[in-house]
């Protein structure tokens, strides 16, 4: 299976879940979140550092309940255009 490209957008969106996660994971180390998440550090270093920037629905609510994160102000904040 031949995966399309990724847009610019999409990109970004993925950036910018990263950027979330990092800050709010804040000193506890990516093992302790990842473990509570039930992923791999190396999935969650991925994703924080946009290498995986379309991580799947399911992980990503896994990291907002280890992270204490709703799922609503993950899309918030991830969006590209405001959500009205």
């Amino acid at each position: 299976m031949v995966r399309t490209p990724l847009t610019p957008e999409e990109r970004e969106r993925g950036e910018r879940l990263g950027q979330l996660l990092r800050e709010a994971r804040g000193g506890r180390s990516m093992a302790d979140v990842a473990g509570a998440a039930g992923i791999s550090a190396e999935t969650l270093r991925k994703i924080e550092t946009g290498r995986a920037p379309t991580p799947a629905f399911f992980t990503v609510a896994a990291l907002a309940r280890a992270l204490g994160l709703s799922m609503d102000e993950l899309v918030v904040r991830c969006a590209l255009v405001p959500v009205a």
